[in-house]
């Protein structure tokens, strides 16, 4: 998903989103544990995609606020 993607959603599509990641990412740990990942970017990217969500909610209530 692209950032531009990322702000046209809801916070609450964002907060279902990064649960979602959050459960990707853990898969990808224990396959990476066990060798058995063959992508191990996923990892990295994964993160980077919760990252720039929460980015994307905490712009969002800022803006809210102001």
């Amino acid at each position: 998903m692209k950032l531009s993607e990322m702000r046209e959603k809801s916070t609450d599509e964002l907060q279902s989103a990064i649960l979602e990641w959050k459960k990707q990412l853990m898969d990808c740990k224990i396959k990476l544990a066990t060798h058995k990942l063959e992508n191990t970017a996923l990892v990295s990217k994964t993160k980077r995609l919760i990252a720039q969500a929460k980015t994307v909610i905490k712009e969002k209530e800022v803006q809210q606020n102001a």
